[in-house]
């Protein structure tokens, strides 16, 4: 299933599900194609993707901060590096931005669910949002 999948536009659009959900279980029949190992396309780049949660951009030393940070600095020294992603206040929100390349609001992740606060708030994506992830 995961050479079927058209990766020249983002986000990826989840395959549809093609497997049956019946009333019980024993009704039902999986796809385990959608959880198939993903193989990249000839001559994909190796991409490394780092997001460490509410460390604070201007504290590690790999952007000028005073915090030495020799690993992550070795990394960064034979790689690119991007500054302008923009983050939220809190880091489900901004996991979500960054995995979907969407505006958190706009993938119903708006705030952290797990707090009592955010019912109302999808904790889940819908098919059509769904982005980097699948």
């Amino acid at each position: 299933m995961a050479d079927q999948v058209d990766r020249t536009v983002l986000p990826i659009r989840r395959p549809p599900f093609a497997g049956v959900a019946g009333k019980t279980l024993g009704d039902s029949q999986p796809d385990w194609g959608l959880i198939g190992h993903v193989k990249p396309p000839a001559g994909a780049p190796n991409v490394l993707l780092v997001l460490i949660d509410d460390a604070g951009f201007g504290n590690p030393s790999t952007f000028g901060g005073p915090i030495d940070t020799p690993h992550y600095d070795r990394m960064a020294s034979q790689a690119l590096r991007y500054n302008r992603f923009h983050v939220t206040a809190m880091c489900s929100p901004t996991r979500a931005a960054l995995l979907t390349g969407r505006n958190h609001h706009a993938v119903g992740m708006g705030g952290i669910p797990e707090f009592s606060g955010a019912k109302k708030l999808k904790s889940a994506l819908a098919d059509a949002q769904a982005g980097l992830g699948g």
